[in-house]
Formats: structure tokens, sequence, C-alpha cells
């Protein structure tokens, strides 16, 4: 299986949909809470281009926040993915 990161805000609802998405497929994950971690923010910023959580990463590859994780689940490209 694949190595899978994901950046979070504890009080996030789209952070707690994408992990709830990835645990109903019992796809471990590492989690990087960056609500109160300003330099872990900022490394997700520069991997990501991107402002926003969350923001998951699949063998370091970027795949977007929980929109674009849904949208490869419903298009069944996600399994792939993830090498499951």
């Amino acid at each position: 299986m694949k190595r899978v990161e994901i950046y979070t805000k504890d009080y996030c609802p789209h952070c707690q949909r994408a992990k709830e998405l990835l645990e109903s497929k019992n796809v471990p994950f590492v989690e990087y809470d960056v609500t109160n971690d300003s330099a872990k923010e900022q490394e997700m910023r520069q991997r990501s281009g991107r402002q926003t959580v969350p923001e998951l990463f699949i063998d370091d590859a970027l795949i977007g926040g929980c929109d674009d994780l849904f949208a490869l689940d419903a298009s069944g490209s996600l399994e792939s993915r993830l090498g499951i």
C-alpha cells in the first residue's frame, strides 16, 4: 500500500470527511494537524502550493483537497491510486 499523508485542522469538517473516507477503505494515513503548528502549515503550503485544508498526498504526489479525494473515489480510480 502507498504512503498517504493528510494535512488537517481540528475544526475542519472537510478534513473529517476526507479522513472518514480513507478509514472506510481501511487506508492507513499519517495526519499532520496544522491547527496550531505554523511551521507544519508552511510546509503544507510549500508542498501543495495551496492555502486550504485538507491537503492529501499519496506517495508524495498531491491529490488535493476533500473534493478531489471524493472525485477520485466517484470515478473509481481512488483504489488504484492507493494501491488497493
